[in-house]
């Protein structure tokens, strides 16, 4: 699920269309820089509204030398899902090139009611190729259209979850939030910017136990959405809004842990209750 999901029906999903876009957005850093780079995460994440269960999902990333996937899945539990049910699912492919993840193809669905939508993305060296929406849904005259130049340097939104960090040193460093990126999730054109706020300790139910980064974040559209909405304008104002990171093991990749979005309903959180990443060995070449 996207940012531009939540112009689509089902109010009562409001909380866990913001979570789902932004950490779908949360940022990448594509400073090219020779790294090892090999990793594996398996994630389930849980979303509450002012503390009650709303929603569920997981999250697999396999990073290797040359190449890197990711897929996420997610939907509506709880006292919600009673009212609403909506689920979603994405999923990103690409390159690794000096260390730098290079997205090649992204989808995503998102389903709720009756109705559903599924996004397809091509990507070359950071230029938004093709993209498509099925169904095709409406011209609307409000919509500012995303020009070309725009889907030039844009990175999709699951590849967007990743924050690379450059070098070889520490990574849970203030220096490391301080970045900002580009995004399109196939209807929307956005910004996103980090500022670094305070490090803390996580502790999952399962897997990661350990030291964490947490980071301010802030949402400009650009293009792609239409004006009025209250939910871009809410979004584009709010500042409280913070994501917590944690390292990708074997990787110079952080991954985001929690997030916490102030809402008119309620703090809504998406947090980690199993995070389990290990480093993989590299791949050892073949000799006659």
């Amino acid at each position: 699920m996207t940012i531009s999901s939540m112009n689509s029906p089902g109010p009562a999903l409001f909380s866990l269309r913001v979570l789902a876009g932004l950490c779908a957005g949360a940022l990448l850093l594509a400073a090219p820089h020779p790294a090892s780079a090999q990793g594996h995460l398996d994630a389930r994440y849980e979303a509450t509204l002012s503390g009650v269960p709303v929603g569920k999902g997981t999250w697999t990333i396999d990073v290797a030398d040359d190449q890197f996937s990711a897929s996420a899945t997610g939907g509506t539990a709880g006292l919600l899902k009673a009212f609403a049910s909506g689920s979603g699912t994405s999923a990103a492919q690409g390159r690794v090139v000096n260390g730098a993840l290079v997205g090649t193809s992204y989808s995503g669905t998102t389903a709720w009611s009756k109705k559903s939508e599924v996004i397809h993305m091509t990507l070359v060296n950071g230029y938004i190729k093709d993209f498509a929406i099925d169904p095709t849904p409406p011209v609307d005259p409000d919509r500012i259209p995303v020009t070309d130049a725009q889907r030039h340097g844009a990175f999709d939104p699951m590849t967007g979850a990743l924050l690379r960090v450059p070098g070889n040193g520490e990574m849970l460093v203030p220096d490391s939030c301080r970045t900002g990126a580009a995004v399109f999730d196939g209807r929307m054109r956005y910004e996103l910017k980090l500022d670094f706020k305070r490090m803390t300790t996580v502790k999952s139910e399962s897997g990661y136990q350990g030291p964490a980064m947490v980071c301010a974040i802030y949402f400009t559209p650009i293009a792609g959405y239409i004006p009025d909405r209250p939910v871009i304008k809410y979004l584009a104002s709010e500042r409280r809004m913070e994501v917590t990171f944690v390292p990708l093991a074997g990787t110079r990749i952080l991954v985001p842990y929690r997030m916490v979005v102030p809402t008119p309903l309620g703090t809504a959180m998406l947090e980690a209750t199993q995070f389990i990443t290990q480093a993989t060995p590299p791949r050892v070449a073949k000799t006659q």
